[in-house]
């Protein structure tokens, strides 16, 4: 199904990157920092940077869709959740600071967060993992990588076929079980087992760097919509464990167990 943008196409693109941007800016200010590390409700850590990213995204949007309603997760954690119907509204899904966990570890794998969901489906998104400065974006024209900000370099990227000596799994650094990895994989030839932090795990399978990534444990909406905006950009799915299409706007925006890939390899479903 083909979901017309709100907005000028260029105008939505070149203003979801500046944002992304400038929160990732904000973001490694506090990285510096000697910052505090705090428990949410859930036992799940903040810091400031959480917070100083979302100050800038949520204000950044608004300005550029003022008719679009905005999740984001640390304002759904104070309660502050507007009311969508996934199967026929546009709203921002937004994760101010994806994997807040390798942000403390300080190894360079978080990032910001925002996709467009539209009737449940993720129609664009931006990655952007700025310790590393890459920003990954998924829109109706493709996927691209973006290197560098004073001169970017700007790569269009597209899932691969899936390599004739062994499929390259990516999986979460600091979450997961190796043992339902292991039975969820049988006897897939594996050449790899990556971990990797964030949503980066989306864009690795995005850019051909990886070929599957099973996620078999919790999730919010959140923290995958932008990720899966790219891939589906770049031709790879993500799936629901039966093979049923993963949709947005859940009642408590919830993941079920999912499977992203490219679309050559193959998966054993549930039943």
């Amino acid at each position: 199904m083909t979901v017309a943008l709100p907005a000028n196409a260029d105008a939505l693109e070149n203003g979801l990157i500046e944002i992304a941007r400038k929160a990732g800016a904000a973001m490694m200010e506090i990285y510096q920092t000697d910052f505090e590390v705090r428990s949410k409700d859930d036992a799940s850590p903040v810091t400031e940077a959480d917070e100083a990213a979302e100050a800038v995204i949520l204000p950044g949007l608004r300005a550029l869709t003022p008719d679009i309603k905005i999740v984001s997760e640390e304002s759904a954690a104070k309660g502050d959740v507007p009311d969508v119907n996934g199967e026929t509204d546009f709203f921002w899904l937004v994760d101010p600071l994806d994997g807040t966990k390798e942000f403390i570890k300080r190894n360079g794998e978080f990032t910001v967060n925002v996709a467009l969901i539209a009737k449940g489906k993720p129609v664009l998104g931006v990655v952007y993992a700025p310790a590393i400065d890459k920003l990954y974006y998924g829109g109706p024209d493709g996927a691209k990588l973006i290197e560098g900000d004073v001169a970017p370099k700007t790569t269009a990227i597209s899932v691969r076929k899936m390599p004739e000596d062994g499929v390259v799994v990516v999986g979460s650094r600091s979450h997961g079980d190796p043992e339902a990895m292991k039975a969820f994989l049988g006897d897939l030839a594996v050449k790899e087992l990556r971990p990797a932090g964030s949503s980066l795990k989306l864009c690795l399978v995005a850019a051909g760097e990886a070929d599957l990534y099973p996620r078999l444990g919790p999730t919010m909406e959140w923290d995958i919509g932008a990720g899966h905006a790219v891939l589906l950009a770049a031709g790879g799915v993500v799936e629901n464990m039966d093979g049923s299409g993963f949709v947005y706007g859940k009642a408590d925006f919830r993941n079920p167990f999912f499977i992203a890939r490219s679309p050559s390899v193959p998966v054993k479903y549930e039943n």
